[in-house]
C-alpha cells in the first residue's frame, strides 16, 4: 500500500512539475511575443493619431483618422517638398533591378565554379569571400570617390544617378550569393549533366533546362535577400546620391523626419508602415519557398 502511495504521490509531483514548467515556457513565450510586436502596434497607432506629436502619442488614440496616409499621398504641397511617392518608387526599382541582375550573374558564376574545372577556381572564390567579409562601411570613401571618378569618365556612372548605385549594389551581394548558389549546385548530382551530355545536350541546355528548375528554392532565397538588403540600406545611397527626387524611401524618410521628428512623427509613421508593405507581401507570398530553400541549403550544403 504504502509503495503505491509513493508511486502515485511520484506521478503526481511530476505531473506538476510538468505543469509548472510548461507554464513558465508560455509566460516566457508571451513576454517575447509582446516585446517583438509592441514597436509594430505603437507605430501603427502612431499612423492614425491626428494628433501627429510623439509627445501626445497614445496605444489607442482618440480619433483615429488616415489624414497621415492622406497627406503623404495625396498632398501636393507637401508632395513637392517631400516626394514619398517618388522615394518608394526609387526604392521598388532600385531593389528589382539589383535583384534581377544579381540572380542572373550570380546564377551563371556558381554554375560556371561549380561544374568547370579551370585555373585560378580556387583563389577566385577565396578572393570573392575575402572581399564579402571585409567591412563594408571601411570601404564607403573608396566607393564614392571611385564612382566620382568613373563619373568624369561615364556621366551616366557617375554621384547622384540610379546606375552608379546599383553598379556598387552588385559589386557587394554578388560575393556570398556566389558562394551559396555554388554550395548548392555542388548539391545536385553530376550524373544529372553527364546523362545529358550523353543525349547531346549542351552546356547552356543542361543549366537552363535541367539545373534551373532544381535551384528554384535556393534562387528565391538568394532573391529576397538581395531585394531586402537593397532596399533597406541607408548609407551607401545616402553617401552617393544628392538629390531629392533621387532618395529611395530610406534616405527620403530620413531626411523628412530631420530636425521635426516629434512634429511628424504620425506622417513618419504612416511612411514607415507603407513602406515596410512590399516585404510583407514578399514573405507572405513566399514564406514556403523561403522556409524550403533555407533548410534544403542546410541540409545540402
Amino acid at each position: 500500500m504504502s509503495n503505491t502511495n509513493f508511486i502515485s504521490s511520484f506521478k503526481t509531483s511530476k505531473r506538476r512539475q510538468r505543469q509548472v514548467t510548461l507554464f513558465f515556457k508560455y509566460l516566457i513565450a508571451l513576454v517575447l511575443i509582446i516585446f517583438a510586436l509592441f514597436p509594430i502596434i505603437w507605430i501603427i497607432s502612431a499612423s492614425i493619431n491626428p494628433a501627429n506629436s510623439l509627445a501626445s502619442q497614445e496605444l489607442i488614440p482618440e480619433n483615429a483618422t488616415l489624414e497621415n496616409y492622406e497627406k503623404l499621398l495625396t498632398d501636393n504641397e507637401f508632395s513637392a517638398i517631400y516626394p514619398y511617392k517618388q522615394w518608394f518608387i526609387n526604392s521598388l526599382k532600385l531593389a528589382t533591378v539589383v535583384t534581377l541582375i544579381s540572380i542572373s550573374i550570380t546564377t551563371m558564376a556558381a554554375y560556371a565554379f561549380s561544374r568547370f574545372r579551370f585555373r585560378q577556381r580556387t583563389n577566385m572564390l577565396r578572393g570573392i569571400l575575402l572581399v564579402q567579409v571585409f567591412p563594408s562601411l571601411l570601404v564607403v570613401v573608396a566607393v564614392f570617390l571611385l564612382i566620382q571618378q568613373l563619373g568624369r569618365v561615364i556621366p551616366s556612372i557617375s554621384l547622384d544617378t540610379h546606375t552608379g548605385l546599383i553598379l556598387v549594389y552588385l559589386g557587394g551581394a554578388m560575393g556570398i550569393n556566389i558562394w551559396l548558389m555554388k554550395g548548392y549546385f555542388d548539391s545536385i548530382p553530376r550524373e544529372i549533366d553527364e546523362s545529358a551530355m550523353v543525349d547531346g545536350a549542351t552546356h547552356w541546355q543542361i543549366f537552363t533546362r535541367l539545373l534551373l528548375p532544381l535551384m528554384r528554392p535556393i534562387i528565391i532565397v538568394v532573391a529576397i535577400l538581395s531585394f531586402i538588403f537593397v532596399y533597406g540600406d541607408f548609407i551607401l545611397a545616402r553617401t552617393l546620391l544628392k538629390t531629392t527626387e533621387q532618395y529611395p524611401l530610406t534616405v527620403g524618410l530620413y531626411i523628412f523626419t530631420s530636425g521635426q521628428f516629434s512634429q511628424q512623427w504620425g506622417v513618419f509613421a504612416a511612411g514607415a508602415l507603407m513602406g515596410a508593405l512590399p516585404i510583407v507581401l514578399i514573405y507572405l507570398i513566399l514564406q514556403d519557398q523561403i522556409v524550403g530553400g533555407l533548410t534544403q541549403g542546410s541540409t545540402k550544403g
